[in-house]
């Protein structure tokens, strides 16, 4: 499915005492919707919750509409409203008419639409508004007539048809771009121009060769610029329909839209070609991110049983990732030997460390590692008087180290790393905490 296939609009804010169509083809469309049902309380509820903002995104593609409507009580209702296409010989009558009168073609890209297009369509036999029994509703409520979820729907889809009728058209079975470019097509030379541009045309594939190889091409036109926020992800086709969990699927589309925005806003910061790949996160990785960032307690359950954690164990790793993504849950989770050389450095370190007016405890720390104690000390493994063994360091494979304090029978992060073990330590140094455990490369 192209990019014109299928447009999806954000939710729209509540409308409180307003009408939900102020154009002849919106209230065109919300007759069809209040003649055809059956029972006029649903329509009336759909009404109160298109106004209370109860209404997702809306997706709009060839013969549908699909949004997630929520009732009072925050349930979610994977609802679609089900258009017939035009055939292509009816797509034929109506963009010979729209092409033979140049107003009509101004009008439309003005997102006009004229009432005479609509009743010249309608004499070749082709009604370009719905009309009673042309909103097929389809709800996950199991209402088989229009429940309040699919009228609501059909009211923001007014809001919607008001604001650009090519939603109209798209329904119908054709995306704007495909209009334009038929009607261009179709339409006198005058009435071409004024749809097209220069930097529509392009030019010969041959020519841009010969002119790579010259070395005359033009410079690339500058990066678009960063949207200032996700957009909204779009739904699934309503053609089957399969048993979803729509909270699920929705918080997974829409994380796959926060990531994206993300990573589209590093590719634009200056610099990033100058940068180093990093590496793709694993699956494991990827499913603490997304428990990270969700709310709900049935998608973060979900993902901690895939994952084979319990919650307490995925809540612990949600925290670890919040101090340091991949390599902060490596410290978490991974065991590792480190190599001669990266333990005479952690040594090294620790030793520098050992006077920091930052860490005066450090010293314990370096008895642990050296095997050598500090005159006065306790012997390496031996209980500290007066101390509990509830602080801890870990040397992660970069080389920095992470603090974890102790809490019942687990170790928890306390903090991001730190290059030296002195200022790692600090995330520790808080009163009721004046022991320390035995360190662990990890």
């Amino acid at each position: 499915m192209s990019e014109d296939d299928e447009k999806t609009f954000p939710a729209l804010p509540p409308a409180p005492g307003r009408g939900f169509a102020r154009t002849w083809w919106g209230h065109a469309w919300l007759r069809a919707l209040e003649d055809s049902a059956l029972d006029g309380q649903q329509v009336k509820a759909g009404r109160r919750y298109a106004r209370s903002g109860a209404v997702g995104a809306v997706s709009v593609r060839p013969g549908g509409l699909t949004a997630v409507v929520r009732d009072l009580d925050g349930s979610a209702h994977r609802t679609d409203v089900l258009v017939q296409e035009f055939t292509e010989p009816e797509w034929d009558r109506l963009l010979e008419l729209a092409a033979a009168e140049s107003g009509y073609i101004a009008a439309l890209l003005d997102r006009e639409v004229p009432p005479e297009l609509a009743e010249d369509a309608a004499a070749a036999g082709v009604e370009l508004l719905p009309g009673i029994g042309d909103l097929d509703p389809r709800c996950d409520c199991g209402e088989w007539d229009h429940c309040p979820h699919t009228a609501a729907l059909c009211y923001q889809v007014a809001r919607l048809l008001d604001q650009d009728p090519f939603v109209l058209l798209l329904l119908r079975g054709r995306g704007e771009r495909e209009l334009v470019a038929d009607l261009a097509a179709r339409s006198a030379p005058e009435a071409r121009e004024v749809r097209e541009s220069p930097a529509d045309e392009g030019i010969p594939a041959a020519d841009a060769y010969a002119a790579a190889r010259a070395g005359t091409l033009p410079p690339l036109p500058p990066p678009p610029e960063l949207p200032e926020a996700p957009g909204q992800p779009p739904t699934l086709d309503t053609e089957t329909e399969p048993e979803l969990d729509v909270d699920a699927v929705e918080f997974l589309a829409q994380a796959a839209a926060n990531e994206a925005h993300r990573l589209l806003s590093l590719a634009l910061a200056p610099g990033h070609a100058d940068r180093s790949p990093t590496a793709p996160l694993t699956t494991d990785e990827d499913a603490v991110r997304l428990t990270a960032e969700a709310s709900d307690f049935r998608v973060r359950s979900r993902l901690a049983v895939a994952t084979g954690r319990s919650r307490a164990a995925m809540d612990l790793a949600v925290r670890a990732w919040g101090f340091g993504g991949p390599s902060a849950l490596a410290a978490l989770e991974d065991d590792w030997a480190p190599d001669r050389a990266a333990l005479a450095r952690a040594r090294a370190a620790l030793a520098a460390a050992w006077a920091d007016e930052r860490a005066p405890l450090l010293r314990r720390v370096r008895a642990r590692w050296t095997g050598t104690p500090e005159p006065g000390a306790p012997e390496p493994g031996a209980p500290e008087p007066g101390a509990g063994a509830d602080r801890q360091l870990r040397l992660g494979r970069e080389g920095r180290w992470w603090p974890y304090f102790r809490e019942g029978d687990r170790w928890v992060p306390a903090g991001p790393s730190a290059p030296d073990p002195a200022s790692a330590w600090a995330a520790l140094e808080a009163p009721g905490q004046q022991g320390f455990g035995p360190a662990r490369p990890a």
